[in-house]
């Protein structure tokens, strides 16, 4: 009486196509997630660099060119820091550069990125605002914590909230 003998042929090509498959799938789960870090990595440079620049952008001016400061400024703003900042512009920012003949210069001095996503951040920026007036030349420097949130609007970020901390 003889024993049958197994086909070890097919095991091992069944075996063998699993472990294939297994590193296909797990190859790409690790590409999707370094695409997905990648892409978070890309909206925390973009945003900070958004912030920084539309921030710095809404407050500098000098009472010479305070009107299309805020102009340009408003354009890139969105939802409630809009409407806020415009009502403190028209009431206090303006009158205030043109009465006392300001010259203001805002730094960021720092940022940080609190959370991103491809759609959505939140940034806190430390800033250094200098104010001269035309008739003293020794400049009153403020520093301020600002949390900023931007959204994508068509592709650019934009500021959507504004915060002091």
């Amino acid at each position: 009486m003889t024993i049958p003998r197994m086909p070890w042929r097919p095991i091992l090509f069944g075996a063998g196509g699993l472990v294939v498959a297994a590193a296909l799938v797990l190859c790409g789960v690790a590409g999707l997630r370094y695409w997905q870090l990648r892409q978070d990595e890309q909206s925390r440079a973009e945003a900070t660099a958004v912030a920084t620049r539309d921030v710095e952008g809404m407050f500098t001016y000098n009472y010479q060119n305070v009107d299309s400061v805020v102009e340009s400024a408003i354009r890139n703003l969105r939802g409630s820091v809009r409407d806020e900042y415009e009502a403190v512009s028209k009431q206090l920012i303006i009158p205030g550069a043109k009465e006392k003949q300001l010259t203001v210069v805002c730094n960021v001095q720092a940022a940080g990125v609190v959370s991103a996503n491809p759609n959505h951040a939140v940034v806190l920026l430390f800033l250094n605002q200098s104010s001269t007036p035309k008739d003293n030349p020794k400049a009153t420097v403020a520093a301020s914590r600002l949390r900023v949130t931007l959204d994508r609007d068509g592709g650019q970020w934009v500021l959507s909230e504004a915060k002091p901390v």
